[in-house]
């Protein structure tokens, strides 16, 4: 289920309590406390019942055919202001808004590092795929691999017990299907929107660098990047790109603020990344 959000009384100067306020650090990913608690809940229990390794293969069939359409990457930014993630504790603005929050701390923090900027602006927009029919519970929310035990460093965990895989005994043990240390690149994620946007970048022939696209791909695997668990599944590479993933978590996480960007004025300067990186005209979705 998506969240049709019209953003517009949080933008009102009147709104004082809106205005330039920040969230202490410790008030992030409260899953207890916090702005939309039951939706939050409730799209977890459907992803850890649902996402299986028949449902990660279905959705790779689905979704890497690149036919849902061909749009420009600004213009599936600006489709994102219909989206609320229901997975997302700390934040109930729009996801173009974060979008442009994000890029900013991270051109604020990083002005030699542009194609980190773009990274912050674009690391959501798969998201697209809850506005094009997908329930949100396989499109947003933190990811976990399939095909091998789930962890208890995941957030409601006691919630995998639904998932048919969590019995499969070819699926259940630590290792599962894979061999230790064989790499991420060789596991397979549950399907969500860090996946589909690597895949696309991939597919129309991004410059972005690795590093870049590791904060894609994985950004949302808080069992790892956070939760410090799935090292055996680890390859050398892919320890050494943890720490940006890492960097990148800080600017994701903590530009959930209530502040919000002029996006129109900021527009033109990641245009010109878009063009550079990605594509100066429509990309296969």
């Amino acid at each position: 289920m998506r969240i049709i959000c019209d953003p517009s009384p949080l933008f009102r100067p009147e709104d004082s309590h809106r205005q330039e306020r920040l969230k202490h650090k410790e008030e992030f990913r409260n899953y207890d406390e916090n702005v939309q608690s039951e939706n939050v809940r409730r799209t977890y229990t459907e992803m850890h019942g649902q996402q299986t390794v028949a449902f990660g293969k279905q959705m790779r069939e689905k979704w890497c055919s690149f036919s849902h359409g061909r749009m420009t990457v600004l213009d599936i930014i600006s489709l994102l202001d219909d989206l609320v993630d229901e997975s997302d504790p700390d934040i109930d603005l729009p996801n173009s808004i974060h979008a442009f929050q994000t890029a900013e701390r991270i051109r604020e923090a990083h002005p030699d590092k542009p194609w980190f900027h773009l990274v912050g602006l674009i690391h959501d927009i798969g998201k697209v795929m809850a506005l094009w029919g997908e329930p949100q519970w396989c499109v947003v929310g933190d990811t976990f691999p399939v095909g091998c035990k789930f962890s208890r460093a995941c957030v409601f965990p006691e919630t995998f017990s639904a998932n048919p895989d969590f019995v499969n005994s070819e699926y259940s043990s630590k290792l599962g299907i894979y061999k230790e240390n064989c790499g991420l690149d060789s596991v397979m994620m549950s399907w969500g929107h860090d996946e589909y946007l690597y895949q696309c970048l991939k597919n129309h022939g991004t410059t972005i660098p690795d590093e870049g696209l590791y904060m894609i791909r994985f950004h949302s695997f808080y069992p790892w990047h956070s939760g410090n668990d799935y090292d055996f599944l680890c390859s050398d590479h892919d320890r050494d790109m943890l720490p940006w993933v890492r960097e990148f978590n800080k600017f994701d996480l903590y530009s959930k603020s209530d502040s919000v960007p002029d996006t129109a004025a900021l527009a033109p300067y990641y245009q010109g990344l878009i063009d550079k990186y990605i594509s100066a005209g429509p990309v296969n979705w």
